[in-house]
Parts: structure tokens; C-alpha cells; sequence
């Protein structure tokens, strides 16, 4: 049993940090208060560097570190705001545009984790950095690499690194998506169906489709990828459930006896719970609550991005950062013209 003194000051810690991340996230959408948060974390380390081990609350709380709760926030509470996310999701939408977009989805899907799977081999990349950036390019972004990270066990550091390439695409396409859609001269829904299908985040989506909206005077685009970006979005629960399987296996394979084994250590329960909420917030059109729901979740991404900030040497960052940005541009290379082709196929764009 976790005691509430042991994590409470590490998750306040995270709390305090994660209010300006939130603000400034709302003020500048394009970066994204996730990224914020992460950028905040890491120069608080950088300048402060014995703040998870100096005891600064002493005369609040006895004995009390930062330590304990940073982690507890990076691990438990980025789950919990998962499971809070599934109350943006309707079923019945997903189900509607899914039909039309779930080839495109799988394709790209295979796509992303083909190119991270090769090109991570070649670059001599650790195997749980290339599936982050290949789930976040190819589902949702700071969602999927969060939901991904407890499942595969990756480090703080990790997780940093693949949030940062995720966000450098997310601008970059925010930008020329538009642009480009103009100039292969994209209907309305075939734009819609490329910003959904092949831009990582929720926010550079809907800034992507807005953009286009703007361009050509309707929102035809902008509904279009946003509900198509939820449809990606529920594909976390199958990929970290095979995640989960395939981490199970090798840890089964790395123990001295099968007796010591749990498959319940490895197991997503998390990711259950996710489509337990979405199920509530289909057939029971919650409404306010579920809006309620979700703003918390995400803040607590927030507070989550902080704390690995928080566990982050951006020193080491900057210096080991090439070869998983290289992986990024080819990975959502492969998912944007698997996208384009694969509209091409089956006659949407």
C-alpha cells in the first residue's frame, strides 16, 4: 500500500508545475501543453538538480520528498488520465466513419511500425523507443505514447525523447498539411481523411483542419478529421494489448523459471478501463461530466509530462537526440503516403 505522505508532496510538485504548463498550452495550442510540461520539468532539473532528493517540505509535511510522488505521477496518474480520455470517445461515431477509414487506419498503422521496425534496426535504436515513436506517429500522438509507455516499461527519458520528436511533427504539419492538400487539389473529405489518418496529434489536427476550413469556407474538413482522429485514437486499446503480449513473452522468456512469472504484471488494465469509460459516455450521453472528465485527464497528462520532465537529463537529450528524430521523419513520412495512396486505391481523394 502506497503511503499518501510518501508520494503527496512529488505529486503536488507535479500539480504547481503542471498549472503553468496547462495556461500556456492554451495560449500557444500549436506546441501543446504536454510539450510545455516536459520543457518546464526538464529546466527545473536542469537548474535545481537535487529537487527530487532535497527535502523542501519538511516543515509540511515530516520527512517528506519529492521522489516517490514525481514517479508515482509519471507511472499511475498518466494511466489514470488515460482511462479519463475514453469519455471523449462515441462508439457510435467512431463506428460511422470508422467503416470508411478503418483500411486507411490499418495501413498506416503497418506502415508507421514497419518503417520504425527497419529503420530503428539500422539505427541501432533501443526497441522500446521505436515502438513509442511508431505508436505515436501512427495513433495519437502524446496519448498513444503515454498509454504505450507503462505497457513496454519504458524509461522517463524514453518517453521524453519521443514525445519531443512527436511535437516537432506535429508543428511541422500543422503548417504545410494545408498547403499540400491545395496542391494535390484534395476534396474536403479526402483532406479530412489525410490530416486524420497521418497528423499524431488531437490539437494539430483540429488546427490542420481549421486551417483548410479557413482556406476553402467550410467545416466539411475539420469534423471529417477530427472524428476520423478519434477512430485512430481507439486502436490503443488492440496495439497495447499485442504490446502487452509480446512484453510478456520476453519477460517470461528473461525469468529463471516460468513459476515466477505474472502475466498480470504486464497486463494493460489501464487501456480496459478506457473503453469502459467510452462505453459510459456513448449510451449514456454524460455531457458536462463527461467534458468535465476529460479536461481533467488531460491535465493530468500534464502533471504526468512534468514529472518525466522531472526525470529527465535534457543535457543527455540534446545530445542523443538525432537518430530518434531521423526515425520520426521517416516513420510519418510512411504514414502520410500510405494515407495519400491508399485514398488513391479506393477512390476518396
Amino acid at each position: 500500500m502506497i503511503k499518501m505522505k510518501k508520494i503527496l508532496p512529488g505529486i503536488m510538485l507535479c500539480f504547481l508545475l503542471g498549472m503553468p504548463s496547462w495556461f500556456l498550452g492554451n495560449m500557444f495550442p500549436i506546441v501543446g501543453s504536454p510539450v510545455i510540461g516536459i520543457i518546464i520539468g526538464m529546466l527545473v532539473t536542469m537548474f535545481f538538480p537535487k529537487v527530487l532528493s532535497t527535502n523542501l517540505l519538511t516543515s509540511v509535511f515530516a520527512e517528506a520528498v519529492f521522489e516517490d510522488g514525481v514517479k508515482y505521477t509519471s507511472k499511475k496518474i498518466l494511466q489514470y488520465s488515460i482511462i479519463l480520455l475514453g469519455f471523449s470517445m462515441n462508439l457510435f461515431h467512431v463506428l460511422k466513419v470508422g467503416t470508411e477509414s478503418l483500411s486507411i487506419i490499418v495501413c498506416t498503422l503497418t506502415a508507421s511500425f514497419i518503417t520504425a521496425y527497419f529503420v530503428g534496426k539500422m539505427l541501432g535504436l533501443d526497441n522500446k523507443m521505436t515502438t513509442l515513436i511508431g505508436v505515436g506517429t501512427s495513433i495519437c500522438g502524446g496519448s498513444a505514447i503515454a498509454a504505450t509507455a507503462p505497457v513496454i516499461k519504458a524509461k522517463d527519458a524514453e518517453v521524453a525523447h519521443a514525445i519531443s520528436t512527436i511535437f516537432l511533427f506535429n508543428i511541422i504539419a500543422v503548417f504545410i498539411f494545408p498547403a499540400l492538400g491545395a496542391a494535390f487539389k484534395m476534396s474536403d473529405i479526402g483532406f479530412g481523411m489525410w490530416a486524420g489518418t497521418a497528423i499524431n496529434d488531437t490539437s494539430s489536427v483540429v488546427a490542420a483542419g481549421a486551417a483548410w476550413s479557413n482556406m476553402v469556407g467550410n467545416d466539411k474538413a475539420l469534423a471529417y478529421a477530427t472524428i476520423v482522429k478519434l477512430t485512430r485514437t481507439l486502436m490503443i486499446v488492440p496495439i497495447t494489448l499485442v504490446l502487452a503480449v509480446f512484453t510478456a513473452r520476453n519477460a517470461k522468456k528473461e525469468q529463471d523459471t516460468a513459476k515466477s512469472f505474472s502475466i498480470a504484471s504486464v497486463f494493460p488494465c489501464f487501456v480496459l478501463w478506457f473503453l469502459v469509460t467510452a462505453l459510459l459516455n456513448t449510451f449514456l450521453e454524460l455531457g458536462t461530466v463527461s467534458d468535465i472528465f476529460v479536461v481533467l485527464g488531460k491535465f493530468m497528462i500534464v502533471m504526468a509530462m512534468v514529472a518525466i520532465g522531472l526525470n529527465t537529463d535534457l543535457k543527455k537529450l540534446i545530445r542523443n537526440g538525432f537518430k530518434p528524430i531521423f526515425l520520426g521523419v521517416c516513420c510519418w513520412g510512411a504514414v502520410a503516403i500510405a494515407s495519400l495512396l491508399v485514398q488513391r486505391i479506393i477512390g476518396i481523394w
